[in-house]
């Protein structure tokens, strides 16, 4: 089997590899689209490229990455071999119902930059089921980006799998070749991890190496990294395979954001995999997931705290209301924020205004008051989801509107 079969082979697995997840952006769409953990909704394209294969059988996919530019990306395993038994995956010891597919590092490198020379890839996802140990297997993808980086001059987009139980001099040298890591710690604590992989440990080898690059970051100049930054980290957590709740998710969530400064917290519903452990556990409700991913916006972005969250008896979100108009109804209904005297933090509470619209709001309130409903809308703003929670000028927007 050449090179690109074993690319088409690995791409078949790869949307249930726990380094990406199924989402969709709106709940009235159908699960479509995946989202990579490089923070990028990524949709498998058909066209047919110089190489004779499908674009989408090879695993490249278009991906929004940061600063929101559209990139083709590989994504792609060094071995879809492992010795761990987690019980959700497709690639966990023991399960014999797919041909399993290795790659060199030398080979890997040379098998992408083949499709980025063609033209279809602007960077790679690279991650790696367990063989011989997490420190080799690191070796091998900390090796397949130094080819790239130093080999073939490749100053693309790369994000790298760090595997748990990893050595600190394995993080720094994986930072220093990659755009994006991302350490999935998969549960949100030790309990609920022993539930779902058994082999893990979740703060000596998941925590860990968060605490690393978060370390390494703040302490060390980033002098022989290859862009002279460091790279950013992401986490991921699989979702309702072991009865954990949105509280647990989201405490761990808020923690990890706040104390390691990840870019970003992905969350993966849980689906059954034949001939897994959980092959018969039922697969996760996709809103629960979009609740989840909103609530961690509301942290990275909206300062919001966990304390604030709509939180059921049971630890978890309402799946019928979005977070921040849940706030909002709680909060505002019956003390309306005035927008010409707001601060950024309360800007930043009421339903439709997100962090470009508060910084237009108080730029435009320096020209003078905003008393139209119509002026927030050239700001960018969705003025019918903060119509109930809001004043100009003293007088709700519903009032003002009838004098039009």
């Amino acid at each position: 089997m050449d090179s690109f079969e074993k690319l088409k082979a690995v791409s078949e697995h790869m949307g249930l590899e726990p380094t990406g997840e199924q989402t969709y952006t709106q709940p009235s769409l159908p699960n479509t689209h995946q989202v990579a953990a490089c923070g990028a909704v990524i949709k498998k394209d058909p066209v047919q490229s110089k190489l004779g294969r499908s674009i989408g059988e090879l695993g490249v996919s278009n991906a929004v990455v940061s600063g929101g530019k559209t990139i083709p990306l590989l994504k792609t395993m060094m071995t879809t071999a492992c010795e761990r038994n987690c019980f959700y995956c497709p690639f966990r010891a023991g399960r014999n119902s797919f041909r399993r597919q290795t790659f060199k590092p030398d080979e890997m490198a040379k098998t992408f930059m083949q499709i980025h020379k063609a033209g279809k890839v602007e960077g790679l996802f690279l991650s790696s089921g367990i063989i011989k140990g997490s420190v080799t297997t690191q070796d091998k993808i900390i090796e397949t980006a130094e080819i790239l980086r130093n080999k073939y001059r490749f100053r693309g987009y790369i994000h790298l799998k760090v595997m748990p139980g990893v050595e600190k001099d394995q993080v720094r040298r994986s930072m220093e070749l990659a755009t994006r890591l991302s350490v999935n710690l998969e549960a949100p604590n030790d309990k609920r991890l022993a539930m779902l992989a058994p082999k893990k440990q979740f703060v000596e080898e998941l925590v860990r190496p968060l605490q690393w690059i978060d370390e390494i970051r703040r302490n060390e100049l980033p002098q022989r990294s290859w862009n002279g930054r460091w790279a950013s980290s992401v986490t991921q957590f699989v979702v309702g395979a072991v009865g954990e709740s949105d509280l647990e998710l989201l405490s761990t969530s808020e923690m990890m954001i706040k104390r390691y400064k990840l870019q970003r917290v992905y969350f993966s519903s849980f689906h059954p995999i034949k001939d897994t452990p959980f092959e018969h556990l039922p697969a996760q409700d996709l809103m629960r997931q979009h609740r989840l991913y909103q609530s961690s916006f509301l942290f990275r972005d909206y300062g919001y705290d966990l304390e604030e969250m709509p939180f059921d008896q049971t630890g978890n979100l309402p799946l019928g209301e979005d977070p921040k108009i849940a706030w909002a109804k709680h909060n505002l209904s019956d003390n309306p924020a005035e927008i010409n005297t707001a601060d950024r933090q309360l800007l930043l509470r009421i339903p439709g205004i997100g962090p470009k619209g508060a910084d237009k709001i108080m730029q435009a309130r320096t020209r003078g008051s905003i008393s139209d409903v119509n002026h927030l809308k050239k700001l960018g703003v969705v003025t019918k989801r903060l119509e109930p929670y809001v004043l100009l000028n003293g007088r709700r927007p519903e009032k003002q509107l009838r004098l039009f």
